[in-house]
């Protein structure tokens, strides 16, 4: 623990401060600033494990009626509550999974045991895991996927409550009047899963460090992420949304800037990678200022072919950025040769000075539109079911 921050907790462990006695409001303050520097660089999370359990099932109970002028008053055992469920739902508002870093058990209630007068216990309260929309959810080997979250509400049960058990009333019949059995409940189901988090975009930065993207964003968004002169700024996605008119919008996501050498861990690695897999079109930055930009472009592509062969295969629209830096000439140079192995004219580009930044957003505009069509084209929207519409059989 810091220096800096020690003052603040020994205050809070004594109960007081400089002006007196802290209460709980005051108190709760001096930890949250404590414990800023840290919890600022831990703010976004995007993968976690949970252990999930849902509750056992109530047992049954076996009694009898025993009542004052009751001559024959057999048995009366209640059943078992049935245990709660353990549910994962995408909500809005979310776009990190932290919580789950400080909370890793989830538990739902377990039934109520049945009683006599023929009462039944109470089913056991589920418990619901809320994430961001775009939350996958895997086994715990990691691969196996169960369910994909990518719309608001959409809920998945990951673990089923155990049934509650019988009383003793459910097994009365004419040979067996007095039944002295009961059943137990049934165990709840127990697993850990994997949540991982894949922001829902429509377009993706791509780049090696310091190629812009950041400042990218910031101009073509209202997004205000972090910039330097440095590699590595960005260590967190980035999310924006491009508003070009009223029928053209979409979301632009920044990832962390790739290195050869990604694929075997170097730097940041793949980590984000998955943060674009949704997207439709990539925007893939060239900085023209170095002395290499052909072959800083295969870099990138040589990392997306290694970690996955379909991100490869995204649409894929080259700018040359920092164009503003460099003289026309040697501009015109830089861009013929990312022409030569990109296959297509680079656009030119300086998020500085806003040059070249109003096409960039209408080609990704216009390459996006093509995409969404494809993709009715493919899938086309099945025509509902008439009322009082049934199956043949």
């Amino acid at each position: 623990m810091g220096q800096d921050i020690q003052p603040a907790y020994r205050a809070v462990r004594r109960g007081s401060t400089d002006q007196g006695v802290a209460g709980p409001r005051f108190t709760g303050h001096l930890v949250k600033r404590a414990r800023s520097g840290y919890t600022a660089a831990m703010k976004f999370l995007d993968q976690a494990k949970a252990y999930v359990k849902a509750g056992h099932g109530g047992n049954g109970c076996a009694s009898f009626r025993r009542e004052a002028y009751v001559e024959f008053g057999g048995p009366d055992g209640g059943d078992g509550g049935r245990g709660g469920d353990v549910w994962v739902e995408a909500v809005e508002g979310l776009n990190t999974l932290i919580d789950f870093r400080y909370q890793q058990h989830h538990k739902a209630e377990r039934g109520g045991h049945g009683m006599g007068k023929q009462r039944h216990g109470r089913s056991g309260a589920s418990k619901v895991l809320k994430v961001p929309v775009g939350t996958q959810i895997y086994e715990e080997d990691r691969e196996t996927l169960l369910a994909d979250l990518l719309e608001v509400g959409q809920r998945v049960m990951v673990a089923r409550g155990g049934n509650g058990g019988w009383g003793n009333l459910r097994f009365k019949s004419s040979t067996n009047q007095a039944p002295r059995r009961a059943n137990p409940g049934e165990p709840g189901e127990e697993f850990t899963i994997w949540l991982r988090l894949k922001l829902i975009a429509d377009a993706g930065l791509l780049g090696l460090p310091n190629a812009g993207k950041s400042t990218f964003l910031s101009r073509a968004t209202a997004a205000r992420p972090k910039i330097a002169d440095y590699p590595f700024t960005t260590l967190n996605p980035g999310l924006g949304v491009v508003d070009l008119g009223p029928d053209t919008r979409f979301v632009l996501a920044d990832i962390p800037g790739l290195v050869e050498g990604a694929a075997e861990g170097t730097g940041l690695g793949h980590r984000f990678l998955g943060h674009v897999e949704r997207c439709k079109v990539l925007l893939h930055l060239v900085d023209c200022t170095q002395d290499d930009p052909a072959g800083a472009y295969l870099t990138i592509r040589a990392e997306l072919e290694a970690y996955d062969q379909e991100l490869a295969a995204i649409p894929e629209l080259v700018a040359m950025s920092k164009v503003d830096v460099l003289d026309e000439e040697l501009v015109d140079e830089q861009a013929a040769a990312v022409a030569a192995v990109c296959g297509q004219t680079p656009l030119r580009l300086s998020a500085v000075a806003g040059t070249g930044v109003k096409d960039a957003l209408g080609g990704l505009a216009r390459t996006l539109a093509r995409a969404r069509q494809n993709e009715f084209d493919l899938d086309p929207v099945s025509p509902r079911p008439r009322a009082g519409w049934m199956p043949e059989q």
